[in-house]
């Protein structure tokens, strides 16, 4: 296992929201997002589903928590599109990531992951269009 995914667990959401710095915090948050979708993948794999969902709630509520700091810093995106455009980066991986997922589980289990999906879609789209729009 990678280091950072290793400290990655050794932390927690909350952790990860006492982080003063907002555009850290949000970059922090992603990161925990990709470590909890490893943390469900195992899950699943494992057949432990009740874990499998509240990893993937994890994930939800960190790329949540990343969009939510990146507006609390009241900048714009299109004129400080560094940590936008991150973001915007960041979640469309973990889009893919989760299309990837979604082919690997049973058509029965793909419920309990379209609600994520499309969460980190919209945050996706509201980054995008911050970025292109500077609202």
């Amino acid at each position: 296992m990678h280091w950072v995914a290793i400290l990655a667990l050794a932390i927690d959401l909350g952790t990860v929201k006492t982080e003063p710095k907002l555009e850290k915090r949000s970059q922090l948050a992603l990161q925990y997002a990709n470590t909890a979708l490893d943390s469900a993948k195992t899950a699943y794999q494992d057949g432990r589903f009740e874990k499998t969902q509240a990893h993937l709630a994890e994930v939800r509520d960190a790329v949540t928590l990343s969009y939510d700091s990146l507006v609390a810093t009241g900048k714009n995106p299109r004129k400080s599109s560094g940590p936008f455009k991150a973001a915007e980066k960041a979640t469309r991986e973990l889009l893919r990531r989760l299309i990837g997922f979604k082919d690997s589980m049973s058509v029965v289990d793909h419920p309990v992951l379209e609600p994520v999906m499309e969460n980190i879609k919209e945050v996706h789209d509201q980054l995008l269009s911050g970025i292109m729009s500077g609202k």
